[in-house]
Order: structure tokens, then C-alpha cells, then sequence
């Protein structure tokens, strides 16, 4: 039988989640109940206690609950719940895990469930589902789901809600799933303005016998495959679009900071890297634009994200900061340029079409890049089958097939 962790404050949501974990019992399984509340005795009797939960990361609870001090008491716990979660996962005890939470809970509950594995279901019921979620979900598939109303008592919302959240943890706890392959791994990065050659690159890496796990490069995309990379699970890099680093540049809303093409590089990953939407830093609406940037050359993607065609003088720079990440590698790498576009738009008679400002990015890798990194460059755009094809052909070079 399968258990499901129920992890929250029982000292202030403790009826909450008594609730929450009866309708998972009506289901057929088990739960165990995990208390992280510190500045009250909690009001429902939990499977582990708030001073195992502690003891989990060396805190001294007696300490904090004299103190009174919530930051700090919080702080705590959002370090000593991962540890404890991480453990039960170990040990094959709970299957799935499931809170609800304000501030508070949902920092402490989703820093454990960050520490968990990705695919092992988790599931955070908050009153910040709605807003900007990245810290709390970081690079894991955690889901979250908007509370409605406060986490505060019963009534006939919070019924409905939690009684779906439960069933919601229910569901992904018995969902078998498939078994993983065994073919080796390479990493993509894509964006909308890149799909064609990532799409076609996909396929000729799957006819040679490779599995592809294709990312967006909307800042948190990029810091998943970092992680993932990171793992060591990866086998070789496809990163076709360098997007993020225009953003960390420009100061767009998509970066995925300025640690972005390091850790294959550090790893000794083989990898292709090319300048994919380069010419693009992304914002969100029009009117979200900072003014500073007043007279620049925009598109409008969709009515929520406005693009900004990136200058001679920032492309320079971004050529200079990639060629420095890729000098670090200690596997093979290799940049491939497409001459005649860097991204849907940028060609010939599109909006971002600027050759002085692509002539600048690709003088600056060709430049700074080590001598015996190879620079490939293509007369193509960069959706053209023949420059995917280029990519595949190097990066299988790189990883000596």
C-alpha cells in the first residue's frame, strides 16, 4: 500500500490538513503526517514531530520556540524538512507528498519537496500559486495549486479545493510510470524561433540511437538542463539556443544567470553550442518595458511577451561572456554559426534583421573562443535542415561516434 506524506504547520493548519489527509485515507491509502510548526503545540497529533522534523538538521527547537522568532524558525525548518523527506523517499516509505500553506508553509514544505527526486509526486496547495512561483519551485516539477482562499479553517471553498488536491496527489501516487530507457542522453535547448532546427535535430539524434530532452530556454528551462547536467545522467549537450545569456546581458525577464553554459563545461560534457535568438532580450508586456530602453527596436511576440532586437554593442559582449564559458570546457565543444539568421526574425526583410549586430556576436566568439575550439560557420539560416544537420554531425564528432 502506498503512503502519502500530508507536511505542513499543524500549530495554525492543523484541521487543514487533518482534512486533507482523511480524503486521502477514504482513497485507499495510507498517510503519514509530517508536523514543520514551531510556534504553537500542534492541534492534530502528527506521525512525526515537529522536534524529529528539527533533530533532522541539527536545530535545536526548544531554542527556537523560546525565541519566538518566525524568520528564524522558518529558516530552520525549510533546512531540516528536505533532509527528513529525502530520507523517507530513500527508504521507500511515502510515494507522494502534498501541502497547504501561506508564506510560511509553503516556503518550509516546497524547500523539502525541492530535495526530492523529479517524477516523485508533490503537490503544494498555497496562496501564492497564482503569483511568481520560481523560488519555490526551482527546477523540480512540483505542482502548485492556488488555494483560493486563505488556508484558514474550513468552509464550503476550501472543502472543494483541498478535497481535489487530495484527489490530485490520489491520482499522480497511482499513475504507473513507464520504465526508463537505456539509450545515453543528450540535452536541447529551444525556443519558439528555433523549434524547426531543434525538431529536426531531435529526430536525426533518435535515428542514432540517442534520447533527447528538449528545454525552453525561458531562464528556469536553462536551469533545469544546468541541473540535470549536473547529475551526471547527461551524455552530450545540443545547445542550440543561447537566449538566456541576452537577457543576463540586456537585462530581460528570461536569464538563467550567469553561471548559464557552465556545467558542461566544468563537467567535461561534449556539446555543440550555436547563437540561437541571440538577438532577442524578452520582456513582458509593452508597458512592463523599463523606460530606459525607450527607443529600441521591439516586437511584439504575444500580448504578453514583447521582444527586444539586441544591439552591436551588446552583442558584442554577450560573444565575449560565451566564448569565456566555453573556454573552460574540458570536453570537446564547438560553436556553429548560421550565417544568414540567428532566429525566425532576424532574417533577411524580418524585423530583427540587423547584420551589423550579428556581424559584431560572431566576430567576438571567433575572437575570444580557444584556438582549438572549432567555429563552424554555415552560409544558412538557422531553422534550414541543413545547419541541424551540421549540429548533429558535429556534436556526434564531439561524443567520438
Amino acid at each position: 500500500m502506498t503512503t502519502i506524506a500530508v507536511i505542513g504547520t499543524f500549530d495554525t493548519k492543523g484541521a487543514e490538513h487533518a482534512f486533507v489527509a482523511e480524503r486521502i485515507r477514504k482513497t485507499g491509502h495510507q498517510t503519514l503526517l509530517i508536523d514543520v510548526g514551531t510556534l504553537g503545540e500542534p492541534t492534530i497529533q502528527p506521525d512525526v514531530t515537529r522536534e524529529e522534523v528539527a533533530q533532522a538538521g541539527d536545530h535545536d527547537l526548544a531554542a527556537l520556540t523560546e525565541r519566538r522568532d518566525r524568520g528564524a524558525s522558518v529558516k530552520a525548518m525549510s533546512e531540516s524538512a528536505p533532509i527528513l523527506l529525502a530520507k523517507l523517499v530513500a527508504e521507500k516509505r511515502i510515494h507522494g507528498v502534498i501541502s497547504l500553506g501561506g508564506g510560511g508553509g509553503t516556503s518550509i514544505a516546497t524547500s523539502a519537496m525541492r530535495a526530492l527526486p523529479i517524477g516523485f509526486p508533490k503537490l503544494m496547495v498555497s496562496t501564492l500559486a497564482s503569483g511568481n512561483t520560481a523560488q519555490y519551485v526551482g527546477v523540480k516539477d512540483i505542482v502548485m495549486m492556488p488555494s483560493i482562499v486563505d488556508v484558514a479553517g474550513l468552509n464550503r471553498l476550501s472543502r472543494q479545493i483541498f478535497s481535489r488536491a487530495a484527489g490530485a496527489i490520489c491520482g499522480m501516487v497511482e499513475v504507473e510510470s513507464p520504465e526508463a530507457g537505456d539509450r545515453p542522453l543528450i540535452v536541447a535547448s529551444q525556443f519558439g524561433n528555433t523549434t524547426e532546427c531543434v525538431d529536426e535535430a531531435r529526430r536525426l539524434l533518435e535515428e542514432a540511437g540517442y534520447e533527447v530532452l528538449v528545454f525552453h530556454s525561458t531562464g528556469m528551462g536553462g536551469r533545469t538542463m544546468e541541473s540535470l547536467i549536473e547529475s551526471g545522467m547527461v551524455t552530450g549537450v545540443l545547445d542550440v539556443t543561447t537566449t538566456e545569456w541576452a537577457d543576463e546581458v540586456v537585462g530581460g525577464v528570461l536569464s538563467a544567470g550567469p553561471t548559464r553554459l557552465e556545467t558542461a563545461a566544468r563537467h567535461g560534457v561534449p556539446a555543440i553550442v550555436a547563437p540561437g535568438c541571440l538577438d532577442m532580450a524578452n520582456f513582458n508586456a509593452p508597458e512592463t518595458v523599463p523606460s530606459k530602453f525607450d527607443g529600441r527596436n521591439f516586437y511584439e511576440h504575444n500580448p504578453q511577451v514583447t521582444l527586444m532586437r539586441t544591439t552591436p554593442e551588446e552583442c558584442r559582449e554577450l560573444g565575449e561572456r560565451i566564448a569565456e564559458k566555453l573556454n573552460s570546457s574540458l570536453a570537446p565543444v564547438s560553436f556553429l554559426i548560421p550565417r544568414q539568421a540567428i532566429s525566425v526574425i532576424s532574417a533577411p526583410g524580418q524585423s530583427f534583421h540587423d547584420p551589423e549586430a550579428d556581424q559584431a556576436l560572431f566576430e567576438a566568439l571567433r575572437e575570444n573562443l580557444r584556438d582549438d575550439i572549432p567555429v563552424r560557420e554555415l552560409d544558412c539560416e538557422i531553422n534550414d535542415p541543413a545547419f541541424a544537420k551540421a549540429c548533429v554531425d558535429e556534436l556526434l564528432k564531439n561524443l567520438g561516434r
